[in-house]
């Protein structure tokens, strides 16, 4: 297991950023320009001109994004174990496991 912390150099909102990360240089890329691109279009549709004030606005939504993405998983990990029960009332008493 890699534990070596990679230093890659983004830019946000004109700022440039040091990142300290686990991930790759790209994934970290990645990610900045995704937050970026939300500060920005916060900055964009409202009347947000602090760039501090938009990165919040920004995170919120980002959190929003993160959090109906796990309740769609939990939804769709419970369909699958349904699923799964329902195959395995098809299986040999043996195989069901």
């Amino acid at each position: 297991m890699n534990t070596t912390k990679q230093s890659t150099r983004v830019t946000i909102v004109g700022e440039e950023y040091t990142i300290k990360s686990d991930l790759s240089s790209e994934r970290t890329r990645e990610v900045a320009a995704y937050v970026d691109a939300a500060i920005r279009q916060v900055m964009a549709s409202a009347s947000v001109v602090e760039s501090h004030k938009a990165a919040i606005l920004a995170a919120l939504s980002i959190t929003d994004e993160l959090f109906k993405e796990r309740a769609g998983n939990a939804e769709m990990a419970d369909v699958m174990n349904g699923l799964s029960g329902e195959l395995r009332r098809w299986l040999p008493p043996g195989k069901r496991g």
